[in-house]
């Protein structure tokens, strides 16, 4: 139900037993189009302070090509060396528009992409995810556009000290990516030494197998229109 500036909701099933939902934690639309800028009058403000002390910038819920130009307006006209920008694909609109995000964010000298698999799995459907994030590292592959393999990698590992079999697994299909990022944990020197030891024997066998991919769709939906 939406009144003025109020809007009710009904939750019909939760996930845990934690039944209160925290304070600032956003909400998914994924059936829905929705016409909001991903930059908001907080982040324009954070702006003059990133752009003198960071070198990289991560640019969340990007859905259109001129999501990218408007931050890098932003950027350039405050400073010569702006910080690179890093696009973290996590919605439906941003996997649909990837071919034209990458040609607008390689205008630039560097630039990278992000597959967020923790929003971008909950806006596509989970049972989606193995099939998407291949799309992605493949048509950026294509594109010579760098990758990062992000959210709950080794999770387990990382805060038990005990890794389940299929984070393993998780960890070698990463090995295709250019950076993986971990979240923080009390075991992170142990997460960085498995990783490691991973992706260094992934690395063996990376050159002798061959994907045979079937028709990409996204490239199909962006050559039709």
């Amino acid at each position: 139900m939406v009144k003025h500036d109020k809007v009710a909701i009904r939750i019909n099933r939760i996930s845990s037993d934690k039944r209160k939902i925290k304070n600032e934690k956003g909400i998914n639309f994924p059936d829905s189009e929705l016409g909001i800028s991903p930059l908001t009058s907080y982040d324009i403000s954070c702006l003059p302070f990133i752009i003198e002390n960071a070198d990289i910038v991560g640019y969340s819920f990007v859905r259109l090509p001129s999501d990218i130009s408007l931050l890098r307006n932003l950027i350039t006209n405050k400073s010569e060396h702006p910080p690179q920008i890093i696009i973290k694909i996590e919605t439906p609109e941003s996997v649909k528009n990837l071919p034209e995000i990458l040609l607008e964010g390689m205008k630039q000298e560097v630039f990278g992409i992000m597959i967020a698999r923790g929003d971008l799995a909950v806006e596509i459907g989970f049972e989606r995810m193995g099939e998407i994030q291949e799309k992605i590292l493949w048509i950026c592959e294509a594109a010579h556009v760098p990758v990062i393999w992000a959210t709950q990698v080794l999770e387990n590992l990382n805060k038990s000290g005990l890794a389940t079999r299929s984070e393993i697994t998780d960890a070698g299909h990463a090995a295709r990516a250019e950076c993986i990022m971990i979240n923080k944990g009390s075991h992170t020197i142990e997460v960085i030494e498995t990783l490691k030891d991973i992706l260094q024997r992934t690395s063996e066998h990376r050159n002798k197998k061959r994907f045979i991919f079937r028709q990409l769709s996204i490239a199909k939906e962006f050559i039709g229109h």
